[in-house]
């Protein structure tokens, strides 16, 4: 009889782009991350990890804080003189946050990087990524809604989803309705147990509705400017996400001056929806 898998999510990273503390930000979230005696806790840019056996991983966008997330990941780290548990990364998009860590894992290690076709050609067009050696590390463009397998027995699929286009190939005011290859949704299954991984999209629609009911002063820039969707008010993500069938709704890719990351209103508003606030080293097993 097939042993049923244990679907193992590592959070390496809850916080959006530039974490918690952000280096030139001093909101109260940034000082009370930078203080030792708070009870806030410094966040990394946003990622997350998965396996099905405790010895493969999945890397889900490759944050710039990659090196740290490695160092407080134990199930990350190698086992011998040169070795990387980590087999494939698989990226949402092409913004620096999830794609700037493919540096740092630039060491003559062997792994696959999946993405969509827009996000591929940014790395194909910027020679800086050419640190990674061809003959090691493999790229392979997934188009949408296609399975493929991170992990052997791990199927993913990519979906679009209301975003843009990352801000360094921003002309002009984007379009945040637009779906496209740049900004993808992520489903995983193994063994009918089935995560969503949506880490950036500015608004919810009847498609992404009907996919995820059935699965059961720091700066002038909106959210939904940014291309995410507010938490609360009219379109924020605890209505959109809180009628629909779906066991557990954790928060990640979460902005350094959000007031969710602190003890108060806000948190508890968001807590007796029965949503969870993910944070650095969080795991969840199914």
């Amino acid at each position: 009889m097939k042993k049923m898998s244990d679907l193992r999510i590592i959070v390496l990273g809850a916080a959006a782009g530039g974490g918690l503390p952000q280096w030139n930000c001093g909101c109260l979230n940034c000082s009370m991350a930078r203080d030792p005696a708070s009870a806030l806790r410094p966040q990394t840019q946003s990622s997350l990890a998965v396996s099905l056996d405790g010895e493969a991983w999945a890397v889900f966008n490759a944050s710039p804080d990659m090196r740290e997330q490695v160092g407080a990941n134990l199930a990350l780290q190698p086992r011998r003189l040169r070795h990387s548990p980590i087999k494939s990364v698989v990226l949402t998009n092409g913004d620096i946050d999830h794609l700037a860590g493919l540096l740092v894992l630039r060491e003559k290690q062997a792994f696959t990087v999946f993405s969509t076709g827009a996000v591929d050609q940014i790395i194909a067009e910027n020679p800086v990524f050419r640190v990674l050696d061809p003959e090691l590390v493999s790229r392979t463009i997934v188009s949408i809604e296609e399975p493929f397998f991170p992990l052997p027995s791990l199927e993913a699929r990519l979906f679009a989803v209301p975003g843009k286009v990352p801000l360094f190939l921003e002309e002009g005011e984007p379009d945040l309705a637009v779906e496209s290859e740049h900004t993808v949704g992520l489903e995983l299954e193994a063994d009918n147990k089935r995560i969503y991984y949506i880490p950036g999209c500015a608004m919810m629609n009847d498609a992404l509705g009907r996919r995820l009911n059935v699965a059961s002063g720091t700066g002038c820039k909106t959210g939904r400017r940014m291309g995410h969707m507010p938490i609360g008010g009219e379109g924020g993500s605890l209505d959109a996400l809180g009628t629909l069938n779906i066991r557990r709704k954790i928060y990640v890719h979460i902005n350094n001056t959000n007031p969710i990351w602190r003890a108060g209103s806000e948190r508890d508003s968001v807590e007796s929806r029965g949503f969870e606030v993910g944070f650095d080293g969080m795991e969840v097993r199914l």
